[in-house]
């Protein structure tokens, strides 16, 4: 086996505010806050349909009683709910990875949102005992689409497998592992791994900073050999990072740049 350092590429981070319309009120969302949120709801009483969460500036200046009622249902709508709708919403997507329709990102990300304000850990880097251990990616908005996806041989010829993210709180470190199966060379443990360590920065936020990574076994890194940079550069979890939900078995995340992330706790190591 073998292994190689590879230096991560510059990083860049960008916020946007979302606009959007709900009935007949008009709203201006921003995640510049996200402490500060006030739901929007949908009038379909057996399925959940996600609206984006933010800080309204602007609304109609009076709600009749039967929005009043709506709003008071989907208050009721519990965690165990929006976990069993999100899931629902994920299947067959592998993870978001290779993209997803826009009304399906927008339905997802809705249930994200109102998981987010139900956070049961207001404050997780007071409680680690919480973030430790092995976490797995089930969705996450970074993407391999086009000819990025066709470098990488992730069409036919390379599988991506778990996405796994392992938290060592006593070590201050992370590993992200990566891992694939390649066709007609009977691999099926190839791995790419990211070690990096963290320091919190806020009651809600760590700052992750790349420290190494490696490829193994040797038929891998022949694979991957001239687009490791490439690699690098999509699965790098350098920066901020912001867990916005966290309970035993459940982690949202965001980073610096906007991107959503969603894992379950999980035993592989």
């Amino acid at each position: 086996m073998s292994s190689k350092l590879i230096q991560p590429p510059p990083m860049a981070a960008s916020r946007e505010a979302i606009s959007r319309r709900t009935g007949n009120a008009k709203m201006l969302l921003s995640f510049n806050d996200l402490n500060s949120k006030t739901l929007s709801f949908s009038d379909n009483p057996f399925r959940l349909r996600p609206m984006f969460i933010g800080k309204v500036t602007e609304q109609s200046s009076a709600s009749s009683p039967t929005d009043q009622q709506e709003v008071d249902e989907e208050e009721d709508i519990t965690v165990s709910q929006i976990k069993e709708e999100l899931y629902e919403a994920l299947k067959g997507i592998n993870r978001g990875i290779f993209g997803v329709k826009s009304d399906k990102k927008a339905e997802i990300e809705g249930l994200v949102n109102l998981l987010e304000c139900r956070n049961p850990t207001p404050e997780p880097t007071g409680e680690l005992d919480k973030i430790g251990g092995c976490w797995k990616l089930i969705y996450s908005t970074i993407t391999v689409l086009g000819s990025k996806r066709t470098k990488l041989g992730l069409r036919d010829f390379v599988s991506l497998g778990d996405l796994l993210q392992q938290i060592d709180i006593d070590q201050g470190k992370t590993v992200h592992v990566l891992k694939f199966d390649v066709r007609g060379l009977n691999l099926h443990d190839g791995e790419f791994r990211i070690v990096a360590s963290f320091e919190i920065i806020s009651k809600t936020s760590v700052e992750i900073t790349y420290e190494s990574s490696t490829i193994m076994p040797d038929q891998l890194m022949n694979i991957f050999k001239k687009n490791m940079n490439l690699l690098l550069g999509i699965f790098n979890p350098e920066g901020l990072f912001e867990i916005s939900y966290l309970d035993e078995d459940l982690q949202v995340g965001r980073d610096g740049k906007g991107n959503v992330f969603v894992l379950e706790k999980s035993e592989e190591s």
